[in-house]
């Protein structure tokens, strides 16, 4: 699985990372895992055609001092399509840049 990984985060900040998770996508499922909506704009045109499947959305992981952002973006109503699959470079690259504001926003340094 590729992953953009952010380790050995403090307690205090991963407590502080979660509520801003929460308040930005809502509750976790499974107790650690939030579900990053990708923007319609960056959508690739099967996706964009794929009406059905939407929202397609990216998995944060925040567990045990680290989030992981899984780079393979999903369908929330299907588990198997053709629009399935690794993030293009440009959603690969606002999916990061989520992380990263994110981050910076809390000022936690890693």
């Amino acid at each position: 699985m590729k992953q953009y990984v952010v380790d050995q985060l403090r307690l205090a900040d991963e407590l502080r990372v979660r509520e801003f998770l929460e308040r930005r996508y809502g509750p976790p499922d499974l107790g650690s895992i939030f579900w990053v909506p990708l923007a319609e704009t960056l959508l690739s045109p099967l996706q964009s055609a794929h009406r059905d499947c939407r929202p397609h959305c990216a998995a944060i992981e925040l567990e045990g001092g680290r989030l992981s952002l899984e780079l393979l973006i999903r369908s929330r109503n299907r588990l198997r399509c053709a629009c399935i699959g690794y993030a293009s470079p440009a959603q690969r690259d606002w999916l990061i840049g989520q992380v990263d504001a994110m981050l910076e926003e809390l000022t936690i340094s890693v």
